[in-house]
């Protein structure tokens, strides 16, 4: 009988442990050498305008499918959703219930007067404390578990705004080396023309003299845009989780229409049910209240409950209960508690300051955008002025009623103004779209004819 009870008694304890097995470290990296055979889903996507946008990665990709590669692949994003793993067991873990304590013990009969049996006791106890703890711990490992949640999709919304800004800065980078590629040309067949020239003694050192400067000033720019071109696909392949070497095809046109400044303003009165990282701090405020909570009922008296069963050498018999208590003297748990209450108030700064700060950074975005905007129209502006001068000049210096130094410092002019134009388009795509991120949704826009930077 006792054997059949020992095997049941190893039978339950072995049924209910788990195995124990190896996961090894890789050693290789883990980079995409080509997206052809990359799949995406829907429900992988943290943005509702992701979720319905066409991903075909046989066609030049647009920003938002490069946000979509990043959203599934990006290295960092990978990490971060073990930390939804380790929350999710937490969670699990919080839900239960302590084991009972068995205890026993045995004294063998080894002489004694009126002795005639072996000794026994045994004490079967349960911590009653957990079990008063139980819903708080359960309800501080959900919002737990919900602020991780948060935090995922929030670091989610990074990644899709970087993948985004550096998509539109290799659009506009490219735009801005052929603009310099194109004057380059321009420069380099005036210095070969004026140099001929003064070979034939049909021109002065001085007019050769500068072209050549002319010519080297847009090298060097050209030389400084491609640096810049190589270092930004590079940041935009590690992001992407590719290979250094993956050249990827992308769409030639980003567009960032005007915005609608009434339509953001009450957009940013919502703020707060709106961005994932306050939704995220709002669910640790919670988890730290079930957790002052917790402490605040384990300040009473721990409570051990056990029944027990003792018989001694005579033979007498026994059974009854046996309660163990704490008695609060010197602890009645006031550190725990003293702890909680600052780190809910730490929770509480923590959650106003960013909120004050993204109510600020939101604000004083839309504020620099109008700038930029006005700026841009201006820069606008004055290309169209210069162009017409330059036209104007062009026939001129062929005419040959024009110097070869003024020609040259108008269209060094023209460039200049022209590179300053594409940078604060560059700058204006750049800033809506982490303007797009602070607020967490689609920017109103005012009608294309009132004010588009194509």
């Amino acid at each position: 009988m006792r054997r059949a009870v020992s095997i049941c008694f190893a039978n339950i304890v072995l049924t209910a442990c788990q195995a124990y097995e190896s996961a090894p470290l890789n050693n290789r990296p883990d980079l995409l050498a080509e997206i052809t055979s990359l799949k995406i889903s829907p429900s992988d996507l943290p943005l509702p305008e992701l979720g319905s946008h066409p991903f075909d990665p046989s066609r030049p990709l647009d920003m938002d499918e490069v946000a979509m590669i990043a959203v599934v692949h990006n290295p960092d994003l990978k990490a971060m959703r073990g930390q939804v793993g380790v929350a999710e067991a937490q969670a699990f873990a919080a839900g239960l219930l302590p084991n009972p304590q068995l205890s026993v013990a045995y004294g063998v009969l080894i002489t004694g007067v009126g002795a005639t049996t072996s000794s026994a006791t045994a004490t079967l106890g349960e911590d009653i404390v957990p079990l008063l703890t139980r819903s708080a711990r359960r309800r501080a490992a959900a919002a737990n578990e919900r602020s991780v949640r948060l935090n995922l999709l929030w670091q989610e919304w990074q990644i899709v705004s970087e993948a985004r800004t550096l998509f539109a800065r290799a659009v506009e980078l490219d735009r801005q080396r052929a603009l310099i590629d194109e004057y380059r040309k321009l420069f380099s067949d005036r210095y070969q023309s004026s140099n001929t020239a003064m070979q034939q003694g049909n021109e002065i050192l001085p007019t050769v003299v500068s072209d050549l400067a002319a010519l080297q000033a847009v090298e060097t720019q050209l030389h400084d845009i491609e640096q810049t071109i190589l270092k930004n696909r590079h940041d935009l392949n590690a992001l992407l989780g590719l290979a250094p070497e993956v050249q990827l095809r992308l769409a030639d046109k980003v567009s960032a229409p005007a915005i609608d400044t009434p339509k953001l303003t009450a957009i940013l009165r919502d703020l707060a049910r709106r961005r994932p990282d306050l939704l995220a701090l709002m669910a640790g405020y919670e988890a730290e209240e079930e957790k002052l909570r917790q402490a605040i009922i384990e300040q009473f008296p721990k409570l051990n409950v056990a029944p027990n069963y003792t018989n001694d050498t005579t033979p007498v018999y026994t059974a009854g209960p046996t309660l163990t208590i704490s008695l609060p003297i010197f602890d009645r748990n006031q550190g725990n508690i003293a702890i909680e209450r600052a780190t809910r108030q730490h929770l509480h700064d923590e959650y106003q300051a960013r909120l004050d700060t993204a109510y600020g950074a939101a604000s004083r975005l839309i504020t620099e955008l109008q700038l930029i905007e006005a700026q841009y129209q201006a820069s606008r502006a004055s290309i169209r002025r210069l162009r017409d001068a330059a036209a104007v000049a062009d026939r001129a210096y062929a005419a040959g009623n024009l110097d070869e130094r003024s020609f040259v410092d108008l269209h060094a002019s023209l460039l200049a103004k022209e590179i300053e134009s594409l940078k604060l388009e560059q700058t204006l795509v750049e800033q809506r779209i982490v303007l797009q991120t602070l607020i967490g949704s689609d920017i109103p826009t005012q009608p294309p004819s009132r004010s588009p930077v194509q």
